[in-house]
Parts: structure tokens; sequence; C-alpha cells
């Protein structure tokens, strides 16, 4: 069966394009023929078993499996010893997965700096060093984007190059040239897009639907690829009264739904725990930046229904159920004193 010199597989955002960039950029004169794919978490498992089943070296950097087979499959093939096969940043993964030998994580930076640093650590000749040297400004400026430090300007102008020029598109430029030094006609591109999608991000607010304190909702049709991370900053960090959780909804080209989720204490990874079932529903994430796929038959009210049960669910978690034995003892023995 035919098969590549590694396949690449990463995410569809700045850090994953960026991400992939320095893999393809430290694999191209050992791995060659190289193949890259930029895909979401509902399509993870099919591209790594396909990889499996051709017997193709892989990678994986800024996502993770959805399928327990997979996570078995993969512990079977590994060899004690190899390199990672898995480079990533969620909690979610360290949490589950963390002790795998084929799993290298760290919530400290995005993922295109982990795998990065890990290299220029661990597994660096000189000539992958002078090589992947070029790489290191653009990924400062994907670790500033994806952890919402707001030290770098450019940062948000990157990501808007990655939803005003898709993923593949970013990915040849860095391929092509990896400063991180947008040229004039791209700045003045990226900044007409911002001050575009500032509209949007009115427009969403205008026609989003809000639940208490829990979700604010927006539907299809509004935001477009990539204003998703910004957007949500905008609720979570500048409303006066936010919500405990942000979520976009949008249809995927397979039919099925994508639910993009925000948080700033954690509820988005918990929300996709609790409904995540790996068959019918899948997604993954983080504690605060996560995703969940609905199957094509749902519509976007029994979605919404969902995740505002899932907060509740997680909310009332949280709430203490009454005065324990523990208590009453404590309080008896401060009686004393």
């Amino acid at each position: 069966m035919s098969r590549a010199g590694i396949h690449i597989i990463s995410h569809t955002d700045l850090d994953g394009v960026v991400a992939a960039a320095v893999a393809w950029s430290f694999n191209k004169p050992r791995k060659s023929p190289m193949k890259v794919s930029l895909a979401g978490y509902g399509d993870v498992d099919f591209l790594v078993m396909d990889s499996i089943s051709r017997g193709e070296p892989f990678m994986v950097l800024d996502l993770f499996c959805q399928r327990e087979q997979t996570i078995d499959e993969i512990d079977r093939v590994f060899t004690a010893g190899d390199n990672p096969l898995f480079f990533d940043h969620h909690q979610s993964t360290i949490d589950r997965y963390g002790n795998r030998p084929w799993v290298f994580a760290s919530t400290a930076f995005c993922a295109a700096k982990v795998y990065f640093d890990w290299l220029m650590e661990k597994n660096c000749s000189r000539e992958d060093i002078e090589r992947l040297s070029p790489l290191k400004g653009i990924v400062e400026v994907a670790n500033d984007r994806d952890l919402w430090l707001n030290r770098l300007p450019e940062s948000r102008l990157w990501q808007a190059m990655v939803t005003l020029c898709g993923p593949w598109s970013m990915l040849m430029r860095l391929a092509s040239d990896p400063s991180p030094r947008l040229s004039d006609p791209e700045r003045s591109c990226a900044a007409v897009f911002v001050s575009e999608q500032e509209k949007r991000f009115l427009k969403a607010l205008e026609k989003a639907v809000r639940t208490g304190d829990d979700l604010l909702f927006v539907e299809p049709g509004v935001l477009e690829f990539g204003d998703v991370s910004d957007f949500c900053g905008l609720v979570l960090d500048r409303m006066e009264d936010p919500p405990r959780m942000a979520a976009v909804l949008s249809r995927r080209p397979a039919g099925d739904w994508n639910v993009s989720l925000r948080s700033r204490d954690g509820f988005a990874g918990r929300v996709t725990g609790l409904l995540r079932d790996g068959k019918k529903v899948r997604g993954g994430g983080h504690d605060d930046a996560a995703a969940l796929y609905f199957p094509p038959h749902f519509k976007p009210d029994d979605i919404r229904n969902s995740l505002v049960s899932a907060v509740r669910t997680a909310v009332e978690s949280d709430i203490p159920t009454g005065i324990s034995f523990g208590d009453i003892l404590k309080e008896a023995l401060n009686d004393k004193e």
C-alpha cells in the first residue's frame, strides 16, 4: 500500500497552522514526501487510523483523538522509546492521556511552541536549529494569540489572515516565507478584514440568543470561519455582564454541526466532557476553548438547549449539597474551644 514519508495532522487555527509549518520544516530533509492534513477534532480519528492502516508514520499537533478504539490502536503500534506522536497543550489531553509515552503536552504554551521548544531542546542538530530558527518569531505570535496574551498586535492580524485566506494558504505562506512580519499588502488586507470583522461582531451580538447567566449562543450565518476566538473574547472579556460561556454554531461541509465553545472558568471543557459521548457527539479542547460536533439531524434549538442544560449541571455540581458530618464535627470542636 502506498504511503507518505510522514503524515502531519494539525488544527486549522493559527496555532495549528504554525505547528504544521514547524513540523514540515523539521521533517522535510528526512521524511519526504510529506502529507499534511489540517483538520478539526471530528476528523482526527479517521486520519490517524488511515495512516496506521498504511503503516505510515504520522504525528498530530494541537488536536487529539475522540475514540477509545483509536487510542487502543495507537497503544498497540507505538514502539517504546520512539519520539512522541502527539504534541498538545489542552488540559483535557493531559488529564486523560498524559501518562501515555506517545503524548507530549503542556498547558504553558500553545501547541506550536510546545512542539518547537521540544525540538530545540531534545531532537535538533545544528542544521535543524538553523532551519527552524526563522520560525521562532511566528511561533511567538501564535502563542500570543492562542493564549490570549494580547502583547503582540500582529497576532490579531495573523489570525485575520487565517480567517480571510484559509489555513492552507497561510501554511503555504509560511513554507515560502516564515517571517512573522506581514508585508504591506498583507497588513493592509488584514486591517480591513479586522474592521469588517468588528461589524460582524456587532451584528452577531444583536442576533445572539442569551440564556440568563449561562450562555450566549450564535446561530449559523453571522460569523465567518476564524471569527470565533476574537468574538468570544469580546463577549467574555468586554461585556459588562458576561455569560458563563459563549457558543458559536456552524454547519460543516459534511452536514454535521460544529459548536465552538469559549469560557473563562473552565465551563467549555466541562460542558464538552458532559455532552461528548465519542459516538454521536464528539469533541475536545481545553478548559476554556473547546468544540463539539453534533449529528446533522439536530436542530440549533436542540443544541442550544443541550448546552444550557450542561452548563447548569456544571454550575450545580459546584454548589454544596448541604452540611456534612465533617462540618458538624468541625463546628462542635470550635464550640468546645
